[in-house]
């Protein structure tokens, strides 16, 4: 009886039943209406009219179309004033200003003399990089560097230990923004350094996202954390209101040190991500650590995010004085970048797309999820029927079964082209990566879904001729050696049952 008192006494289920109940009433009283009145009726099938031709005409995503015009079409009298409600997935105007305002207060990286020498040192070498390096100074407005160092990491072990051997070294400030963060051993071990370098004078800064966090973190955590001197920034707080904008999360796990080393890729600051807490049998993960020039950039998209989430309105900071060194000779170039739906760039699918296309020989891809549109669909198959040799690692232990059902239902049309597909048979694979012909590559936050692509803030990282890629191919490689092939015999041996529920939660994926 305690344990079922404690889960309901829980900010996660207070906010789950009172959603369900706004919900419930919303349904009820349209409910009621459209009975009782002709003209409601009427008025409600006109309104969702209006909305499918509204939808038709829209610059969304088609899969989007097509989920909200299926719905609106199965439930006429609802189907509008639902899609007004909750399927925009637009941020509002205040957020926009808001968000607009924090970016200008941080602004971009100079477009010095170094930028255009390093864009033209890989025209030299490879137009093709080039024109995708071109595409993410121009739409992300994004820096390329050439004088930084990059080292992958891979399990989440192996991450753990260099980001505690970094943040000891911090000599100046610690940024620190993930999606998740879990009391247990490993964020324990994080906070107690973070505890000692605020004591020491540090400027430290932690930001989360609220929904993220949400059954992990006590509700008042920030203030347990500003009692011990890290000042703390709370990313969309998520209140028991039905509203479309609890859509945009914080998905980016940023870590900058000094100004002069930074960490993103991957994992989350939880137990299960290192493997003490397994959940969904061995989690398998990855990051990559930056030293050099390049983590201006990353210092300038934190305190972006920063400017915009921080309650205190007066501490809103500049990009600091870097007190460290900026500049590491290493091999290749960098370049940092991020997604958010603030700008109305697809930034994190356009990234993958241009490698997709620009692959010649091979492409491997590791991704949690695969739930894609039909551009995404066809430009792997069209890769894979040109003679690119095309793999993909998923998980095989799902840690959501619909999640899964959706990603299987996406596989048919790859096997038939030829694209390879392979589930990692310890457990599930949670990171985000793609390398092309041993010189392109990118980790980082952006998963194969609607929601990376268009509702998240998301960050990572483009790689061109680094030797960091010859260790992402050995752990692809390797990582493949312990997943089972998955071929079109085994779906058509699924059952029926199985089949019709993938179809229809594709259909509806877009929605999730």
């Amino acid at each position: 009886m305690k344990k079922f008192v404690q889960i309901l006494s829980r900010r996660s289920t207070v906010v789950f039943f009172s959603l369900v109940l706004q919900l419930g009433v919303l349904v009820a009283v349209l409910g009621v209406f459209s009975g009782s009145f002709y003209l409601f009726s009427a008025a409600s099938l006109a309104l969702s009219f209006i909305v499918v031709i509204w939808i038709l005409n829209d610059s969304k995503n088609p899969a989007f179309k097509l989920a909200w015009i299926i719905l609106i079409l199965v439930f006429p009298i609802f189907g509008g004033a639902f899609y007004l409600l909750f399927g925009r997935n637009r941020l509002d105007n205040r957020m926009r200003k808001k968000l607009a305002r924090a970016a200008a207060f941080v602004s971009d990286a100079p477009q010095n003399n170094r930028t255009s020498e390093a864009l033209n040192a890989l025209e030299a070498q490879d137009p093709d990089a080039a024109l995708q390096a071109r595409y993410l100074s121009t739409a992300a407005k994004a820096t390329l560097y050439r004088f930084s160092d990059t080292v992958y990491l891979s399990p989440g072990e192996e991450a753990f230990v260099a980001i505690l051997r970094e943040l000891k070294s911090a000599r100046a400030y610690i940024y620190l923004e993930f999606f998740i963060i879990a009391e247990g051993g490993m964020w324990t071990k994080i906070l107690e350094i973070l505890e000692q370098k605020a004591a020491a004078g540090l400027d430290v800064r932690v930001m989360y996202d609220d929904f993220g966090c949400m059954g992990r973190l006590p509700r008042d955590y920030c203030k347990i954390l500003k009692a011990k001197g890290i000042r703390c920034a709370v990313f969309n707080p998520f209140r028991p209101i039905l509203s479309s904008t609890h859509n945009h999360r914080d998905h980016r796990k940023i870590l900058v040190i000094d100004g002069f080393t930074a960490f993103t890729g991957g994992i989350n600051l939880a137990d299960e991500y290192i493997n003490e807490l397994e959940r969904f049998g061995h989690w398998k993960d990855n990051a990559i650590m930056i030293k050099g020039e390049a983590v201006e950039s990353f210092t300038r998209m934190f305190l972006r995010l920063w400017n915009f989430a921080a309650s205190d309105r007066s501490d809103l900071p500049r990009p600091p004085e870097d007190k460290a060194p900026s500049q590491v000779y290493g091999d290749g170039f960098v370049l940092p970048y991020e997604d958010n739906p603030l700008d109305d760039e697809s930034v994190g699918v356009n990234v993958y797309l241009n490698m997709i296309m620009k692959a010649r020989r091979y492409l491997y891809i590791t991704t949690p999820y695969l739930i894609i549109d039909e551009g995404l669909s066809g430009a792997l198959c069209l890769a894979a029927k040109s003679g690119v040799d095309v793999r993909i690692i998923t998980p095989r232990v799902p840690d959501k079964w619909y999640v899964h059902t959706v990603t299987r239902a996406n596989y048919r049309p790859l096997l038939k082209a030829g694209v390879r597909i392979f589930e990692y048979s310890p457990g599930f694979i949670h990171s985000k990566s793609f390398l092309a012909d041993d010189t392109i590559g990118t980790i980082g936050t952006i998963n194969l879904d609607f929601r990376s692509f268009y509702l998240h803030f998301e960050c990572g990282v483009w790689l061109y001729g680094r030797k960091s890629l010859a260790i992402l191919k050995n752990d692809f490689l390797s990582t493949q050696d312990l997943c089972r092939e998955v071929k079109i015999s085994e779906l058509d041996e699924e059952k029926f049952f199985r089949k019709v529920l993938g179809w229809l939660l594709k259909i509806f994926s877009p929605l999730f």
